[in-house]
């Protein structure tokens, strides 16, 4: 069977519901909280919940948060390539979600930014597979140097998802082996440098995702762009919206379907996570199945 084997980072989010951000030095007393997997974890769930075999190839640490990352991977169904690194934690992210559903991170990297180049090299990679890649990645240097050596011996397909940071990243050192391109619409006009979404997708070049929240998405294959609509919906929590949007496209690519079936399904999966709080909201096939038929 075709696996996604995701080469990121999985952390532990600390997610706090606040009014409001707080003001430099103030205090906001935050309506709720949880601790939950988060990072790469949330693409993978989504894929996994989609009915895709999922192997996590990226580091995780010896301690609690990374004995809690294990426990949520295995909960579902995700198989782990590495063994833990015996001499440092997985990291942690503060997730501040405000009143309108909104979400900003601070992150402390842990032994997920420690893959040390070669500890790929054991992980099997099928032609049919499709290999995951973060953009976070890039910004730590043992994984920058871990892909750079590894991307071009893979046989499969490789989706990039560049994140938020894309604008700061060196990820020339990654495109030249990346088959697909998934951004929202701020990566891809900070990439493109061009205002017009339909034109930031067309001359980003390619096969290319650009997700743009309740409108869908659009794809550009070799610059040409057409848009999949989305569902809008009135969202509780944004925060992981992209990675379930993310995880199913990549499921439904994995089991066969064309990119314009699996970017619609894709963007139902998305507008399903933002009605519900947590990072890793994503619903399963059926249910993204019984959204699509209530929509016709």
């Amino acid at each position: 069977m075709s696996r996604l084997v995701h080469t990121g980072q999985v952390i532990v989010d600390l997610v706090l519901r606040v009014p409001d951000l707080p003001r430099r030095g103030g205090d906001v007393l935050a309506d709720g909280m949880d601790l939950t997997p988060g990072g790469g974890f949330n693409v993978m769930a989504a894929a996994a919940r989609s009915g895709a075999e999922v192997v996590y190839a990226g580091a995780h640490g010896a301690g609690r948060f990374g004995d809690a990352v294990r426990a949520a991977l295995a909960a579902e169904g995700i198989a782990v390539a590495q063994a833990p690194l015996s001499d440092v934690d997985t990291g942690v992210c503060v997730v501040l979600v405000d009143a309108g559903g909104e979400r900003t991170f601070v992150t402390g990297t842990g032994a997920e930014g420690l893959l040390a180049p070669g500890r790929l090299d054991d992980v099997p990679v099928a032609a049919d597979d499709l290999v995951y890649v973060s953009g976070y990645s890039l910004a730590h240097a043992p994984n920058r140097a871990a892909l750079v050596a590894w991307l071009p011996t893979v046989p499969a397909r490789v989706l990039l998802d560049p994140g938020p940071l894309a604008a700061d990243l060196p990820l020339d050192l990654v495109l030249p082996h990346v088959d697909i391109l998934s951004c929202n619409a701020a990566e891809a006009r900070a990439l493109s440098g061009k205002d017009s979404l339909t034109e930031a997708a067309s001359s980003l070049g390619g096969t290319v995702v650009v997700r743009d929240g309740p409108a869908g998405c659009l794809l550009s294959v070799d610059g040409d762009v057409r848009t999949i609509p989305g569902f809008p919906v009135e969202p509780v929590d944004t925060n992981g919206a992209g990675d379930a949007h993310c995880g199913v496209l990549a499921a439904e690519l994995l089991a066969g379907a064309d990119l314009v079936v699996a970017a619609r399904r894709a963007n139902a999966a998305a507008a399903m996570a933002v009605l519900r709080p947590g990072p890793a909201t994503a619903p399963g096939r059926q249910e993204i199945d019984e959204f699509l038929a209530a929509q016709r």
